[in-house]
């Protein structure tokens, strides 16, 4: 294998302050040519003959359930250009720095992939991976290069395995990982914060809240120095909310506010099937004031609609028997942007006098058409910049920190909103900046989230983790969406990773009716779809990546006055299975 060393080193600085790196590849064993994978982390592979250069190279097998990821921790220097490259043959291939950019090729003779990144400020290490794709075979990989200055001090430990969780509770996450040769203890670290030091292999984090997600990495040291950090570990401690949903759901919109030429449904006449009720919908007086009103049909329209008093017994009529009953805010003609601070405290104010008025439990967000979306340049969903986003989540955190821990919050995004994300993020630029958008929003609210219910109706094709093409209508679309959101996926091109949710959290929406929208699913492709998520079973081929989720919380659909309309075909089916699921 050629080790790749620039005779000159670049020491100008660039007009972003960031430092060009002076020319050394840092990686350990980059050609493979030790004969085997020291210095590598492979969830699989093995080294082969058949070389790019030299005398051997990386095979990796990718499966249905796993990419047959490599990486390689460094020591870098903060604030520094890297150059980072990889010849490599498969299809596809992925090259890329760990929350950081990407690129990838399918090519089957060997190809040169390369990036640049530059270290953040503060950042003493960089991960680099290369990894396959589910189910798509054995890629190969040779000569990689990342190339800059080291960031360590010789004789320091080398850089840790990355941790496990081995245990929760509602204060504490505890942690293993791998034992490193000379190091004489170990640091674990919280983002830039160390949070436990310890001489052994194990610690447990403790004082922490409860339902709360953690990522921890782990550094070694000895009287040399501390090593490079390794991969993420990430927890969630017990204790999340339970808000008195049974384990299997049926959700369902209630035409409200009109009728939709369903016809109106009196509260009191909804039936007991439906555990939660989303109101539809709340909706603002214009599209950037954030303030938020709800008022019943007109009787024009809605020649049966009860009377205020009426309507309010019969929510705590509902709320008595154990359902749930939520304003749902936007739908298809609500647009709703927070796009100033200002609109954000009015849409605070006036969903709470919406909430505290009619003594709701809480808050369904169903913003469609261009209510979010993503400013050029704001690619990572972790930290998002946009107005519109930001403002939303400050808003939802402020509704939750004022109704508390049993404060249902649902959210309803159309599939190009969620799982377009997986090949195209709207902050990246060059297409619709719209696509992903609710990501950021999820992300920031795991915590608090009740049900993700996305819409699997009124959507294209969309491509899900095994790289096909799924169509609405049919068991198969279902399926391969809520793998998506339970599995958690790579975030188009950004670098990023979307966590999967709890499946708990996760249910499905359809159709109650062909008349209710695009992509109505008849009730044994519903069950089918249900079967396979919570048992793993009858799945058509396709491959759970998330594995089975027997808590998946439900199914939503668009709406109750569709489903009586039809003779109450989707209640009748859907509620006993629900009852009958693990």
């Amino acid at each position: 294998m050629r080790r790749v060393i620039a005779a000159v080193a670049a020491l100008l600085l660039v007009l972003t302050g960031a430092q060009t790196a002076g020319a050394a590849n840092l990686l350990t064993n980059a050609g493979f040519e030790s004969g085997n994978l020291s210095g590598w982390s492979c969830t699989g592979g093995s080294v082969v003959t058949s070389a790019h250069s030299g005398s051997y190279a990386l095979a990796a097998a990718a499966t249905a359930s796993d990419t047959a990821q490599c990486t390689q921790t460094v020591p870098v220097v903060p604030n520094t250009t890297y150059t980072v490259s990889a010849w490599v043959r498969g299809n596809p291939v992925y090259l890329g720095i760990t929350n950081g950019p990407s690129t990838w090729t399918a090519a089957t003779a060997y190809t040169q992939l390369s990036l640049t990144f530059t270290s953040a400020a503060g950042q003493t290490s960089a991960q680099l991976y290369l990894h396959g794709w589910y189910g798509a075979g054995t890629y190969n990989a040779d000569d990689v290069v990342l190339d800059g200055p080291g960031g360590g001090t010789p004789g320091t430990p080398a850089t840790p395995g990355n941790p496990s969780v081995t245990s929760t509770t509602a204060s504490s996450i505890a942690l293993s990982w791998p034992a490193v040769s000379g190091a004489t203890g170990y640091r674990v670290y919280e983002g830039t914060s160390s949070r436990a030091t310890t001489s052994g292999t194990t610690t447990t984090i403790s004082g922490l809240g409860t339902c709360e997600t953690h990522s921890y990495t782990v550094a070694a040291y000895n009287a040399a120095g501390e090593s490079a950090r390794s991969g993420a570990a990430s927890g969630t401690t017990t204790g999340c909310q339970q808000v008195g949903l049974p384990r299997h759901a049926l959700i369902g919109y209630l035409h409200t506010s009109f009728a939709n030429g369903s016809g109106y449904i009196r509260m009191a006449d909804v039936p007991a099937s439906w555990d939660i009720i989303d109101l539809a919908f709340g909706e603002p007086t214009s599209v950037t004031s954030g303030d938020i009103r709800f008022t019943l049909c007109p009787v024009a329209e809605c020649p049966n609609v009860e009377t205020e008093a009426q309507f309010i017994a019969g929510i705590r009529a509902k709320q008595a028997q154990g359902k749930k009953v939520l304003i749902s805010i936007g739908g298809q003609n609500g647009q709703v942007q927070l796009t100033t601070t200002a609109a954000r405290d009015k849409f605070v104010q006036s969903v709470s006098a919406i909430i505290d008025k009619y003594g709701l439990d809480g808050l369904d967000i169903d913003f469609e058409g261009h209510s979010l979306y993503l400013n050029a340049g704001d690619t990572d969903f972790r930290n998002p910049t946009t107005p519109v986003i930001v403002n939303l989540i400050s808003a939802l955190r402020s509704l939750k920190s004022r109704y508390g821990s049993r404060f249902v919050l649902t959210m309803a995004p159309e599939t190009f909103f969620v799982q377009v994300g997986y090949q195209f993020y709207g902050g990246g630029g060059g297409g619709d900046n719209r696509t992903g958008s609710y990501l950021p929003v999820i992300h920031a609210m795991r915590d608090a989230l009740t049900v993700l219910h996305v819409q699997d109706y009124n959507s294209g094709p969309v491509m899900g983790l095994d790289n096909q093409y799924h169509n609405m209508g049919g068991a198969d679309f279902h399926i391969a969406m809520t793998d998506m959101v339970k599995a958690g996926f790579p975030v188009a091109n950004t670098g990023q990773t979307f966590p999967g949710l709890r499946e708990d959290q996760i249910g499905f929406g359809v159709p109650a009716a062909v008349s209710a929208g695009n992509g109505y699913t008849a009730p044994a492709q519903v069950q089918q779809a249900l079967n396979c998520l919570a048992r793993n079973q009858n799945c058509g081929g396709y491959t759970l990546r998330g594995g089975a989720s027997p808590g998946i919380r439900g199914l939503m659909t668009w709406s109750i006055n569709w489903d009586r309309y039809y003779n109450w075909e989707f209640q009748n089916s859907h509620r006993p299975f629900l009852n009958g699921l693990p």
